[in-house]
């Protein structure tokens, strides 16, 4: 039975770099994938691109964007869709995911999305929330702390090498910005 999964980390957890993986075993086994991602995500035009190079075309969604709606112009051009991967999925609305959920349920789709569990600011971001809620299976993909050998658990914001802890929470940037962290190191970082 096809399963709404959530993959979720922290920045620099190779999110991306799994789901293109994703993507190319379904491909290369001759399997259509519908790709999606943020529009919020201006940093790889309209791609999913990872630090490594690796990069594939994916449709854009934005707060208007009905992703059923997409889904169901995919099936009408002949094209049978034999699984959905999501990027940066946290940047998307609460209602994104449940019509994730719908298509994985009422239309027998895997749906699998990658992002971001909670902001620099340890909020749950809407997104991520409602896949905590909705998601048939949540799947902690891991990555150690920029500063110790610990599990990275939450993302540390830096300007000019000073932690930031509050702002909006949907932010744009990489590794200038920020960096996976233990809770330890984010409450006390050892800035360099």
């Amino acid at each position: 039975m096809p399963k709404l999964f959530f993959r979720y980390g922290t920045v620099y957890s190779a999110k991306s770099l799994n789901l293109l993986a994703i993507a190319h075993n379904y491909e290369s086994q001759g399997k259509k994938v519908l790709l999606l991602t943020s529009k919020l995500d201006t940093r790889n035009g309209g791609y999913i691109a990872t630090r490594a190079g690796l990069k594939m075309k994916a449709e854009l969604v934005d707060s208007s964007t009905n992703i059923i709606q997409i889904f169901k112009n995919k099936l009408t051009d002949h094209e049978n869709i034999d699984c959905i991967l999501v990027d940066e999925v946290h940047m998307l609305d609460a209602i994104h995911i449940d019509q994730l959920s719908e298509i994985a349920h009422e239309y027998a789709t895997p749906v699998i999305c990658y992002g971001l569990r909670a902001s620099y600011t340890l909020k749950l971001f809407p997104a991520s929330q409602r896949l905590f809620e909705l998601a048939d299976k949540l799947e902690e993909i891991k990555t150690v702390c920029w500063y110790c050998n610990s599990k990275a658990t939450q993302n540390l914001k830096l300007v000019d090498n000073v932690p930031i802890y509050k702002g909006e929470s949907i932010e744009i940037g990489g590794l200038e910005k920020f960096i996976p962290v233990c809770m330890d190191c984010y409450k006390n970082p050892i800035i360099k």
